[in-house]
């Protein structure tokens, strides 16, 4: 897992081929908009939220977000111990994204 800055990310993001842009926020924050082409799977959903993380590819790189990053970086921290090699955290987290935004 990485902790990368908001540039850090948005940067490797843009230049990822194998990108995956995964938003673990709940439905209500997501209203207030979200980055274009993530997914959501809210990490509040417990074993639900595992369960989804099981669907994936573990060969994409993850590029998790919420709204502080705090819990994108737990999330980061669970992927990897389920054996994704690359999940990315979103330093600060959506309340402080520039980027564009999906509403």
């Amino acid at each position: 897992m990485a902790d990368l800055s908001q540039q850090e990310w948005a940067e490797q993001l843009s230049n990822d081929n194998n990108a995956f842009i995964l938003d673990v926020r709940t439905e209500q924050e997501i209203e207030e908009g979200y980055i274009p082409n993530a997914t959501n799977i809210d990490i509040y959903k417990g074993q639900g939220f595992l369960d989804e993380l099981e669907k994936l590819d573990k060969s994409k790189n993850y590029y998790l977000y919420c709204r502080s990053g705090n819990r994108s970086g737990q999330a980061c921290a669970i992927m990897n111990s389920m054996g994704f090699e690359n999940a990315y955290n979103l330093e600060g987290g959506f309340m402080n994204w520039d980027g564009e935004v999906a509403e």
